[in-house]
């Protein structure tokens, strides 16, 4: 049977990416695979926030620029632009704070639907906050057991990674009970927990105290990639 020269080639280029992924060690495939953007769908079209919901507070979110700028509002309690639920993914996004602001992501996280505490989001927050906290990229337990999952004190490239006054660059991976987080492309969290496994994302604006502000933190590039059941984030996301 004669084989057509463009199918050769292309047979020819799939086996040698095989060999050469499989050559790589397994952090550098994950690497590979997770920087795939075509494996990514967009979360943010850059020109309207159709299909996300503000929860919590009553701070203001816009787009400007292709940008979500979301905007303290003296008074407002912490709130967070919401989308979801998801469950296992791969999320990246861009992130400006102003350095007097302190910010952070939701991923799997609720509402109360009762009580006191009713319509405050809870859920676990992927930190976003100025440079000299140290815990950026960590998660906190938002409105919940209020702790920290990681422990920074024994990664200083973690306490580090964050740099104020310019754009920063966050991947959250989740998966079943394991959560991980980069910053610049620097580790920082990784933890297990059972507690959540599916919510959604919420982008927050945190309260501020009386007669400051206003202050913005500014987000784009907002990417997700949902995983399968038992899939691995080293393993094909196409």
């Amino acid at each position: 049977m004669k084989h057509h020269p463009v199918a050769m080639r292309f047979e020819f280029l799939a086996a040698l990416f095989g060999v050469l992924l499989t050559a790589r060690p397994l952090a550098a495939q994950e690497e590979i695979l997770l920087n795939d953007l075509g494996a990514r769908m967009p979360l943010f079209n850059g020109k309207t926030l159709d299909g996300w919901t503000v929860r919590g507070g009553y701070a203001k979110y816009k787009v400007k620029d292709g940008m979500i700028v979301g905007t303290t509002v003296d008074g407002s309690p912490n709130s967070f632009l919401c989308k979801g639920p998801f469950s296992d993914f791969v999320l990246e996004f861009d992130v400006l704070c102003d350095k007097e602001l302190n910010s952070g992501v939701q991923i799997r996280s609720h509402l109360y639907k009762d009580g006191q505490r009713n319509g405050v989001v809870y859920g676990y927050q992927c930190e976003i906050a100025a440079a000299y906290i140290t815990n950026c990229g960590n998660f906190w337990d938002e409105a919940r057991r209020e702790k920290w999952w990681d422990d920074f004190s024994h990664k200083p490239e973690a306490r580090t990674a964050y740099k104020a006054d310019q754009w920063n660059h966050c991947r959250i991976v989740a998966q079943g009970d394991h959560i991980r987080s980069w910053v610049n492309g620097i580790a920082c969290a990784d933890f297990h927990d059972k507690t959540d496994a599916t919510g959604f994302i919420g982008l927050q604006v945190h309260e501020i105290r009386k007669g400051t502000g206003p202050f913005q933190v500014r987000w784009k590039n907002l990417r997700m990639r949902e995983l399968k059941p038992r899939e691995q984030a080293s393993g094909q996301l196409r």
